[in-house]
């Protein structure tokens, strides 16, 4: 079966709901926003205006982009995301923040699965700034479906002060110690920012990281599956069913 493709042109982005602690996460993240919005691409995102997120879907929006958010019915019906590194059970990062009307927030799913799958249906590939377990986590969760075919789409991480350093070495100590097919390193892509950490803070990354997606190659699923196949034993055209 063939892995789920689309025809659109709009990029996924995963990244944090809080900002971190450093300048040059916020500069990638406006600088990514205004280059996706300038490449024509619509952006799909998890929907907070606050932190990363924030960032990066309003620099978008301020470059003419169409943004579009994907928000479980839990948070939305809280109001929104919460930033993780605070310590409150108040909703942080707010929907349909004044200013923000043009986001299409009316995408509201049932769980985290399904927001994943449908930031999923709505993209041609993936891109992940910095951000905490959930980001990894959705970061990942992107790479397997590629290794096993459920899709074959761009899964690109923007390294920003070698965030995502660690991550490459988790990827190659699996290769190493033998959970992971050597090949299969090339299923996530690292965008590179200048040698000296001191210019990532006004480092254009929304430019490269664009290049590095428009010259993505693909990469073959290394395992093969059927998923239309459902255990009542009808098929469903839509493999992200499967997730």
């Amino acid at each position: 079966m063939t892995a789920q493709q689309t025809a659109t042109r709009a990029v996924a982005v995963f990244c944090g709901s809080s900002t971190g602690n450093q300048p040059a996460f916020l500069n990638a993240a406006k600088s990514l926003g205004k280059a996706i919005a300038e490449e024509g691409r619509p952006l799909v995102y998890g929907g907070g205006s606050k932190g990363i997120m924030g960032a990066v879907s309003g620099a978008a929006l301020e470059a003419g982009g169409d943004v579009t958010g994907v928000v479980p019915y839990a948070m939305a019906a809280a109001g929104g995301e919460v930033d993780q590194t605070k310590e409150h059970r108040a909703p942080y990062v707010l929907l349909k923040q004044k200013g923000r009307e043009k986001v299409r927030l009316e995408v509201v799913v049932n769980s985290m699965h399904e927001r994943k799958a449908e930031m999923a249906r709505r993209s041609c590939g993936f891109i992940g700034l910095p951000g905490g377990y959930g980001t990894f986590e959705e970061v990942l969760e992107v790479v397997c479906w590629s290794q096993i075919g459920i899709h074959n789409k761009p899964v690109l991480v923007v390294n920003v002060l070698n965030y995502w350093n660690p991550l490459r070495e988790l990827v190659r100590n699996g290769i190493e110690n033998g959970f992971i097919l050597a090949k299969n390193e090339a299923l996530l892509q690292f965008v590179e920012g200048p040698a000296d950490l001191a210019e990532h803070e006004t480092f254009d990354w929304g430019k490269v990281t664009m290049e590095a997606l428009d010259k993505w190659q693909g990469a073959q699923a290394s395992h093969f599956y059927d998923w239309t196949l459902r255990k009542d034993g009808k098929t469903e055209e839509d493999v992200l069913g499967a997730v």
